[in-house]
């Protein structure tokens, strides 16, 4: 690929980044968007959580990994406020009782 070919790509990937497509493809400004954009602080050891998870999951984006951890914590939580009680079926096939919520 010529210099100029990958000078594109990136410059793509950059404005990509930037003023994501939303819709029909059209560019929408903050007020149009069917998101919401949220920036995190993380410690150390919770970004390597993450980033474990993403890997673990293969998830395409960190993002993907929240979404799927919001979905799952609310169906615990459904469950729990129904009365559903959890439990982990261990190797030998033996239940244990698993406390999610303390």
């Amino acid at each position: 690929m010529s210099d100029s070919g990958k000078e594109e790509m990136e410059e793509e990937a950059r404005r990509g980044r930037r003023g994501r497509r939303h819709g029909r493809g059209r560019r929408c400004g903050p007020e149009e968007r069917d998101t919401t954009r949220v920036q995190l602080e993380l410690p150390p050891q919770a970004m390597e959580r993450l980033q474990q998870l993403k890997e673990k999951t293969e998830a395409a984006s960190y993002a993907e990994v929240i979404r799927n951890a919001l979905r799952l914590y609310e169906a615990l939580i459904q469950e729990a406020e129904r009365g559903a009680e959890f439990q982990v079926k261990e190797p030998d096939g033996t239940s244990v009782p698993y406390r999610i919520f303390l």
